[in-house]
């Protein structure tokens, strides 16, 4: 978009302002030079209040929409703008809709660095490009310092599903394979030890990934896919509960089999955290038929995003809805939903 202002925004020293959301000549000016820059598209060029987007086939929409208020809002592996992205494309991508755009809405406070605004609008302009999606339309608001944080993002989402697939956790069946893309913990375990200060031997990075081409790999391998969650707040202890609770099924895991990284065990230990409950940000889990569950996973292993995935349990007949799991020690332990929380605003 050409710029229509001569006094360019001073990156480097500027700060966020209230004139900047007035909605007048420095709102344009930080709009122009700032947003439309980085996610310049033809919709967004328009500079209409809407997108206005062809539907490219026929087939269903898939619609979501998700709220950022991550503390600590750059982490090892990311940062607010590209979670931001990645969480709202992968929620449209659990449906088996191909993601296709994004409107990004910011709530920036009173004297928020301008340069940490345009670090975070390049890592989602760059995430949306790895993801294959198209920012078309936002807002932006400002309010006085000390009501927001910094920077809150809301974005939301539009995805075609093509006909014949159909994902939901309704076709969960007793008998299916219970699938993990990849170890647990990482996003959660990242982002504390920013927020704390900790050092660890072996760095822990965020998994904040956007999964729509593993999703489209695991679609295209020809496997009976019955239904996919991604394992955010509550951890995958809560979403299975989620899930069976809805689909009238119980669920056995084996520990044994859950993949989880020594340095995110390790911390789990030391602070009396369990990475069944700690969110994540790059996983899914995945329920299809068992005797398919093989090719399934050797697809998924065979994409960037999925390399570490595994069977971890089962789908069981059980009115009760319950998720169970066999330990380590050879015992067993109900899984329950996750009580309070154990890592506020990781998200």
């Amino acid at each position: 978009m050409t710029n229509r202002f001569e006094r360019s925004l001073d990156i480097k020293n500027g700060r966020v302002d209230m004139t900047h959301g007035s909605g007048g000549r420095a709102m344009a000016q930080l709009i122009d030079q700032l947003f439309a820059k980085a996610f310049d598209n033809p919709a967004l060029a328009e500079g209409n209040d809407q997108a206005r987007l062809a539907i490219p086939a026929a087939g269903r929409l898939a619609f979501s929409t998700d709220s950022y208020v991550i503390s600590p809002l750059f982490f090892a592996g990311g940062n607010i703008g590209s979670l931001a992205v990645h969480g709202t494309v992968n929620d449209v991508a659990l449906s088996g809709a191909k993601p296709l755009w994004l409107s990004a809405g910011f709530i920036l406070e009173e004297g928020f660095p301008l340069a940490d605004l345009e670090c975070i609008v390049t890592s989602m302009a760059k995430a949306a490009q790895d993801c294959g999606v198209q920012i078309v339309t936002g807002d932006t608001k400002v309010v006085e310092k000390g009501k927001a944080d910094g920077v809150f993002i809301n974005t939301a989402g539009v995805g075609l599903i093509e006909a014949g697939v159909d994902l939901s956790v309704h076709n969960i069946r007793a008998g299916d394979a219970i699938i993990i893309s990849g170890t647990l913990g990482d996003h959660g375990v990242a982002v504390m030890a920013q927020r704390e200060g900790l050092v660890f031997d072996e760095p822990v990075l965020s998994d904040s990934a956007g999964l729509n081409g593993l999703i489209e790999a695991m679609l295209a391998s020809g496997v009976t896919l019955h239904a996919l969650r991604d394992p955010t707040r509550g951890g995958l202890a809560t979403s299975l509960n989620e899930m069976a609770q809805a689909a009238g099924v119980g669920m056995r895991l084996d520990e044994a089999a859950i993949p989880v990284r020594a340095a995110v065990r390790g911390v789990c230990e030391i602070l009396g955290l369990d990475p069944l409950y700690i969110a994540n940000e790059g996983k899914l889990i995945a329920f299809c038929p068992a005797q398919q569950a093989g090719k399934l996973l050797a697809v998924m292993r065979g994409h960037v995003h999925g390399h570490e995935a595994a069977i971890i349990g089962e789908v069981v007949e059980d009115d009760h809805a319950f998720v169970e799991m066999t330990t380590t020690l050879g015992g067993h332990r109900m899984v329950d939903w996750l009580a309070g929380e154990q890592l506020p605003r990781i998200c």
